[in-house]
């Protein structure tokens, strides 16, 4: 890669964590007087009083700002950007508590489906195009949704999606796709600057529209990077790049099933409200969950870099990560009780 692109791409980082800083605060002013507000409920919601939620506004701005005044798009790249414009409005109208979940579901559907029509899917050659359309699908609308399920506490979903997309745009390089590297930086910086003000005492919220875009956008990225030079066992490297949304799937999943409610049902089991149930602080907990991620960045990443012999050891690594977490948290980290 030529020093024009390294320093292009440093330019989007710093662009985006940039427009971040700013956008942050003005959209903010804006969710105050309009009354966006998230309001405590005693629930999940423990916040000491009503906080601003337009907060994904800013990093949807922030993130094509930055990289639209640097990089011309090919198609795979404005697909994700349409099915991550349409996954914004939809976060919109449902902070603005005016759409059906019926509505919400279609059009998660309908980005999906941009994203089919660009190329931007899940690549495995051994598979029929109906297996990798369904595949994708399932992908996508996990990782939208694990975001989302993510974002109950400060700081925790952004600054997790930072490390995430960090992480992405590392492997991107490795792979010599700039495009694929910058809009990841984009992200990054955008989800970074956004970071300074949800971090305990959160001053705004990302809402629906952040973290649906976030999701989609992560889950995006993942499916267009080329995982399976080295060995065919990196296939599996997103799994561990966006270790911690899925991992927060799989504990509420887990907990849920095991308390006999269904794992669409909301309950207190998320990973951040567990650690501030051991009497963690916010930020804390916070940091806590960051860490887990940047764990599960460097195996994903070594996933990609090491040979075919070597990946076994790095991908057993993984597992016992997953597997030594859940069991720590269902046996020393209890969620609260709701009354």
């Amino acid at each position: 890669m030529s020093e024009f692109f390294e320093i292009t791409l440093g330019a989007v980082f710093v662009l985006s964590l940039s427009l971040a800083l700013y956008l942050t605060p003005l959209v903010r002013k804006g969710a105050i007087e309009f009354g966006v507000l998230d309001n405590p409920d005693g629930k999940l919601k423990r916040h000491k009083e009503p906080t601003p939620y337009l907060g994904g506004v800013a990093v949807y701005l922030a993130f094509l700002i930055s990289l639209g005044m640097v990089f011309d798009f090919d198609k795979e790249l404005l697909g994700m950007l349409l099915g991550g414009t349409i996954v914004t409005m939809l976060g919109l109208f449902d902070d603005l508590r005016v759409l059906t979940p019926g509505l919400k579901i279609l059009g998660q559907l309908l980005a999906i489906w941009v994203l089919f029509k660009s190329g931007a899917t899940i690549q495995i050659a051994s598979l029929p195009e109906w297996a990798t359309l369904l595949l994708t699908v399932g992908w996508v609308v996990i990782i939208t949704n694990a975001v989302n399920i993510l974002d109950v506490s400060d700081g925790v979903a952004a600054g997790t999606a930072a490390i995430a997309s960090f992480c992405l745009a590392i492997i991107a390089l490795l792979n010599n796709r700039p495009l694929i590297a910058s809009a990841a930086l984009a992200l990054s910086g955008s989800c970074a600057g956004f970071v300074w003000f949800n971090k305990a005492p959160a001053r705004i919220y990302l809402g629906d529209t952040g973290s649906m875009f976030i999701g989609f956008m992560l889950a995006s990225l993942t499916m267009i990077g080329d995982y399976a030079a080295n060995n065919t066992r990196a296939l599996l490297a997103p799994i561990f790049i966006l270790f911690v949304p899925i991992f927060e799937v799989v504990i509420c999943s887990v907990a849920r099933l095991a308390k006999g409610i269904s794992p669409l049902k909301g309950s207190p089991d998320h990973q951040a409200i567990r650690l501030k149930n051991l009497g963690w602080s916010a930020q804390k907990a916070a940091s806590a969950i960051w860490a887990f991620q940047v764990i599960g960045g460097a195996i994903g990443i070594a996933l990609v870099l090491v040979s075919p012999e070597s990946s076994w050891m790095i991908l057993g690594l993984g597992c016992m990560l997953y597997v030594g977490l859940l069991i720590w948290f269902m046996i020393y980290a209890k969620p609260p009780s709701w009354h």
